[in-house]
């Protein structure tokens, strides 16, 4: 079977090199500059303090399932899920694999979005982090299977010096060393990235072996993601110790996504 992380990968590459040669990182630094005088709100504080903690997430596609809502509006669903009670969004950005792109956070935030929004992609260079913070996001997310524990310290120092939060994503007991990285949020992704399979009880069995790799760090909000699709599911996670919840296939694939993450929300 392909290892789809090391085909998304190796696109990524090239496609940052393609970046850099529209918009200069000088160009692209000079940019963020005058947006450094105010720090984005903290999505680690607002996860800590949601009595749902769920980070609503607006993806139109996946490469393992194709399209979900091809035709989702960035200007109205995130928008929706704010108002329908999400603590925090999380919103595609990569176009080639997941049919995203920055500006649907600039659209979202043009829309009236004002609680925390992660910069969902694949980060492999720190010229990526200038362009989530210039779109308008709060945190970025930092895979462990895509970086060395080296490139992952780098990219997490320069994410905190632009104002940017970062959550760490981890899918698999050898990465839970980069714990101690000390990142804002640590997440366990119940999805495999090489395969795309899915089994929540990723969350369960990594969740103890998690909290001993931070221990003697300053005790980051811990997040499951993939595959939560049962308001029960979501109880007996937060008595594992996690308090965010990273959910969009199953509100993205329904009519009203912001409409089916209150009714999700109500069952909690």
């Amino acid at each position: 079977m392909t290892d789809i992380l090391e085909e998304i990968i190796a696109h990524k590459r090239e496609e940052v090199k393609r970046f850099k040669e529209q918009l200069s990182e000088h160009d692209i630094h000079r940019m963020v500059e005058p947006l450094l005088d105010f720090r984005p709100a903290s999505m680690a504080t607002a996860l800590r303090e949601s009595s749902s903690g769920i980070i609503a997430e607006f993806k139109r596609r996946s490469p393992s399932k194709g399209w979900i809502k091809e035709e989702g509006k960035a200007e109205i669903i995130p928008l929706s899920y704010q108002q329908h009670g999400a603590a925090a969004l999380s919103i595609l950005t990569d176009e080639q694999f997941f049919g995203g792109c920055d500006a649907f956070i600039k659209a979202a935030r043009t829309a009236g979005v004002t609680i925390p929004i992660l910069y969902k992609n694949f980060i492999i260079d720190e010229y990526q982090l200038f362009q989530a913070r210039l779109c308008g996001a709060s945190a970025v997310l930092l895979i462990a299977a895509d970086l060395t524990k080296l490139e992952c310290r780098s990219l997490l120092t320069i994410a905190h010096e632009l104002g940017l939060e970062v959550l760490l994503e981890t899918h698999a007991e050898a990465e839970l060393e980069y714990a101690e990285l000390e990142p804002d949020m640590c997440g366990i992704n119940n999805r495999h990235l090489g395969t795309f399979i899915t089994d929540v009880q990723t969350s369960f069995r990594l969740a103890d072996k998690l909290c001993t790799a931070c221990d003697g760090t300053s005790a980051p909000v811990l997040i499951s993601e993939s595959g939560i699709s049962d308001p029960t599911t979501v109880r007996a996670l937060r008595s594992a110790g996690f308090r965010g919840f990273l959910i969009g296939e199953t509100f993205m694939k329904t009519v009203d996504p912001g409409q089916s993450l209150s009714n999700f929300i109500s069952q909690l």
